[in-house]
């Protein structure tokens, strides 16, 4: 999978939409809401809490590790958006299922773990780097 030899930790999970990709992480402590959207190229934004961790930060071509999707369905809508200009993330984890996390996965063939043994936002920090098999559910984390 990788040529990197020093992984300090494997995190189990439940794969959703399969696919092997690596990557630097982008880590959401924050849940995504429909008030807080994706712009066309990949950026994250607050409309109602400027300043969160990832306000400002774009996914496109990180592995996205996020705490939950609620709210709304603006989640799907912006993150398809994002993923139909060629923008979308790598790879997403996401400590528990929800049904905007899943259905956002299925559209844009995102691969995606979720239901994970440890919670992956406890675990990665942004910008370690991350081995994502979404086939068999397993995550490698190398930290930065």
């Amino acid at each position: 999978m990788s040529k990197r030899k020093d992984v300090k930790v494997v995190l189990c999970g439940r794969g959703i939409v399969g696919g092997i990709v690596e990557g630097e992480a982008l880590v959401s402590q924050e849940r995504i809401a429909g008030s807080i959207g994706f712009r066309p190229d990949g950026t994250i934004y607050s409309k109602r809490q400027p300043g969160e961790d990832v306000d400002s930060k774009s996914f496109k071509g990180k592995v996205f590790v996020l705490k939950s999707s609620i709210g709304s369905s603006g989640y799907c809508s912006d993150f398809l958006n994002a993923c139909k200009k060629g923008n979308g993330p790598l790879a997403m984890l996401v400590p528990k299922m929800t049904t905007y996390v899943v259905q956002s996965a299925i559209e844009t063939s995102t691969p995606t773990i979720v239901d994970f043994d440890r919670d992956p936002c406890d675990v990665i920090k942004t910008g370690d780097w991350i081995m994502v098999d979404a086939n068999k559910g397993e995550v490698k984390v190398q930290k930065k």
